[in-house]
Order: C-alpha cells, then sequence, then structure tokens
C-alpha cells in the first residue's frame, strides 16, 4: 500500500529502547493519516502480583497502522506508573508521542483507553511502600494470586463512551496538559522496557494485527502478559473459556490452565515478587522475563504443531528449560529456596 510517512530525529523502530533509561518524552513520528478508533476489548486479569496494565494502541509501520495489544507488564522498578503513547495532530500531520515511566502518570492526550486510563490520570491502582495495589473496581486480577486489591468506584465514569477517538487534536479528543501534568512531564522517565519492545514487536510482524486486514477489528485485543496468552474483543483466550460481554471496562474470567501454563504463572509470579520487594534489579527481571518469553514461543511453538497439544517428550524439555529458568530466579532473587 502507498504510505505517507515522515521520520522525525529515529526510526520507529527506536521508539523504545531496549534497557530502561533515563529520558525525556518526545515525538518520533508524524503519519498524514488518522489511527482507527480504539476498539472495544475485555482486559484479561492480572496473572502476576506486581505487574501494572500497559493498554493496547495502533502504531504504524511500513504496511500502516497495526493493533500492539494491552498487556501486563512487569514494571522497570517499583514507584513508577505508565503514561501511555498518544497520536496527536498538529502541523498537518499525526505525531506519535511516546508512553514512558515515572513516578506519576503525564499527559497522554487526554485519550481515553480505559481500564483506569480515563483520559486523565491513572485510577487502576497506587503504589504502597514497595507494593502495588490493585482497583478492583476498574482493572481486572486474578485473586488466587493478586491479593493486595481495593475497591473505589468513585472513579469510575457511568456516562457510555460512544467515542472511542484514538487521536488528540481536531477531529479526536480536544485537552490540554494541565499544569500537574506538566510538572509531571518535566520528571525523570524511563523509557519502555526491553518486553514491551518485543511485545510491540511480535506485534508488528502478525499481519492479523493490521489495520488494512482486519478492518480496525484486531483479532488478538489483549494478553496477560508479554509471550503469554492472548485473548480476542469478547475476552475469549486462545481456543478455550466463555464470552464476556463486549463491553468497555468488562472483566475476563480466569481461565484454567494446563500443568505448563501453571508452572509458566508460577514463574511469572516470582518475577513480579522479586521485582515488588526489591530484590530484582530491572535488568534482571527483564532478562528472566526474556528466558521465559522464549520458553513460551517454543510451547506456542510445538503445540501448533502437535495439534493444540504437547506431547509427552515436548512436556519433558519444557520441564527441563523451566527448571533452569527457576534456578536462574533463585540466584538473582539472592538464594531464594526454590
Amino acid at each position: 500500500m502507498r504510505t505517507h510517512t515522515k521520520i522525525q530525529g529515529v526510526a520507529f523502530g527506536l521508539l523504545m529502547l531496549i534497557a530502561p533509561a533515563p529520558a525525556p518524552a518526545g515525538i518520533a513520528v508524524s503519519i498524514t493519516i488518522a489511527p482507527p478508533v480504539l476498539p472495544v476489548y475485555v482486559q484479561p486479569p492480572c496473572p502476576t502480583d506486581g505487574y501494572l496494565w500497559t493498554p493496547g494502541y495502533w502504531a504504524y509501520g511500513p504496511d500502516g497502522y497495526y493493533w500492539v495489544p494491552g498487556v501486563w507488564i512487569a514494571p522497570p522498578r517499583v514507584g513508577v506508573l505508565w503514561t501511555p503513547g498518544y497520536w496527536g495532530f498538529g502541523g498537518g500531520a499525526y505525531l506519535w508521542h511516546a508512553g514512558y515511566w515515572g513516578p506519576h502518570v503525564g499527559f497522554y492526550g487526554g485519550v481515553n483507553y480505559g481500564f483506569g486510563y480515563a483520559g486523565v490520570g491513572f485510577f487502576g491502582g497506587i503504589w504502597a511502600g514497595s507494593v502495588f495495589r490493585y482497583n478492583t473496581a476498574v482493572v481486572s486480577v486474578n485473586n488466587t494470586v493478586v491479593r493486595n486489591v481495593y475497591v473505589d468506584r468513585t472513579v469510575i465514569n457511568n456516562t457510555t463512551v460512544v467515542n472511542r477517538t484514538s487521536f488528540n487534536g481536531p477531529g479526536g479528543v480536544r485537552a490540554q496538559p494541565s499544569a500537574q501534568e506538566q510538572t509531571y512531564m518535566r520528571e525523570q522517565h524511563f523509557q519502555a522496557t526491553q518486553n514491551q519492545l518485543a511485545h510491540e514487536q511480535t506485534a508488528s510482524r502478525d499481519r492479523t494485527q493490521l489495520a488494512s486486514v482486519n478492518g480496525g477489528r484486531p483479532g488478538t485485543l489483549a494478553m496477560n502478559s508479554v509471550g503469554g496468552q492472548r485473548f480476542n474483543s469478547q475476552g475469549r483466550a486462545a481456543g478455550v473459556g466463555s464470552p464476556a460481554a463486549r463491553t468497555p471496562g468488562v472483566q475476563a474470567r480466569p481461565q484454567a490452565k494446563s500443568e505448563v501454563g501453571q508452572r509458566q504463572g508460577e514463574q511469572q509470579q516470582r518475577i513480579g515478587k522479586g521485582v515488588s520487594n526489591g530484590q530484582l534489579s530491572a535488568g534482571q527481571a527483564s532478562r528472566l522475563e526474556g528466558r521465559e518469553q522464549n520458553i513460551n514461543k517454543q510451547v506456542a511453538a510445538d503445540r501448533a504443531a502437535n495439534g493444540g497439544k504437547l506431547a509427552p517428550a515436548q512436556k519433558q524439555q519444557v520441564n527441563k528449560e523451566q527448571n533452569a529458568a527457576s534456578k536462574a530466579i533463585a540466584n538473582d532473587r539472592h538464594g531464594e529456596k526454590k
């Protein structure tokens, strides 16, 4: 297809750096075609204590806009929150403003991404020291493993959201940063983690995520972790579960896990706990998450080649690799007993 793209300063693939480092938010890409409206989807439950929700968004590549699924992510450090990126119209083009981590949530164009990101601030949870507490009035958690929760329904906007506009500016959301948001924008920021970059790159290689292919209705709207389980707009996980109502903010029910899936979840929980209590640095957590992502990819490939199931030899190999990953987690968490 014919594209009209102007790269300003850096290539699109460098919107997110491999490792978090202090950096200001900035404009990276400008496009003369408006991004599609935000799709409506169900949020999968948070699989691990300490993970934070990063909402889905339309990114842009050589073949046009593609959907990057919303996903639960291990933050780069305790005490930081995610400010989503957003498209803003200015100077005759739609400009991408990259998201970032920081002590407060800054301006993200007034775009209503849902699940605590209503256009201003974030109401899905708060840090209490080294522990993140989730507001289950607006976010979904797996309550068998996530216990640090509270309910604050005062943050819910009871009006029906009809406008799913995904950009700021004429024809879209008309919002300007408040004085407080401007202050937050001047704080020390950290760009997206290695896992966030890998998550976006995976979406860019999936042609079914292209707006030109799916008509603005991607097959995978959200994921419970990077490289983890995929969920469609109805909250149905890949091949299992029952559909949930297609309504903003609806929470998907936790799905029953296989033995392999249970092991994957336990490893993610240990990494998340290590981040929350300070036993794991950002670099260690990123490396361990990358290892788990590779195992998850192998499992997915083996299942695809074997009719959706794992052969006994494949299960044995996965367990062997998870045992090695478990030892690595224990070593990085300073001698934790397995």
